[in-house]
């Protein structure tokens, strides 16, 4: 994967390759004054062939995922009572370690996170381990 900082510079500055997804928002002026993120840019989460990088704000490390680390992973979705549903993608690792993506900023963007398991998908059918 090139280096995250140099994809999210290039995500910002546009254009982008045709296989990359680019999600970001616009940093709410009162959210960024109480947040102390005003000066920050704008968050922004990109998705190419190899991965993903999310920036939220200079406060909060990158989130980096490396497909090539990756041994699978799996849709959870949770419905409450309340209507309300949660979503996140549970990785597992080649060296048998687990975690979840969920993005922080666009966590209930669906477009993201189809956005990234097709990604995924794509990474594994084009390197011959499907």
């Amino acid at each position: 994967m090139t280096d995250p900082r140099t994809l999210l510079w290039q995500a910002r500055r546009g254009p982008v390759p045709a296989d990359w997804r680019v999600f970001t928002k616009r940093r709410g002026k009162v959210s960024g004054f109480f947040g102390g993120t005003s000066d920050d840019p704008d968050p922004l989460l990109v998705i190419t062939p190899d991965g993903s990088v999310e920036y939220i704000s200079e406060r909060k490390p990158l989130a980096i995922v490396v497909f090539q680390d990756l041994a699978g992973m799996k849709l959870r979705v949770v419905g409450s009572t309340n209507s309300a549903v949660s979503t996140w993608v549970d990785l597992r690792y080649l060296d048998g370690s687990k975690s979840k993506w969920r993005s922080t900023g666009f966590g209930s963007n669906l477009e993201a996170i189809q956005g990234f398991i097709e990604a995924y998908g794509a990474h594994k059918a084009l390197r011959g381990y499907a």
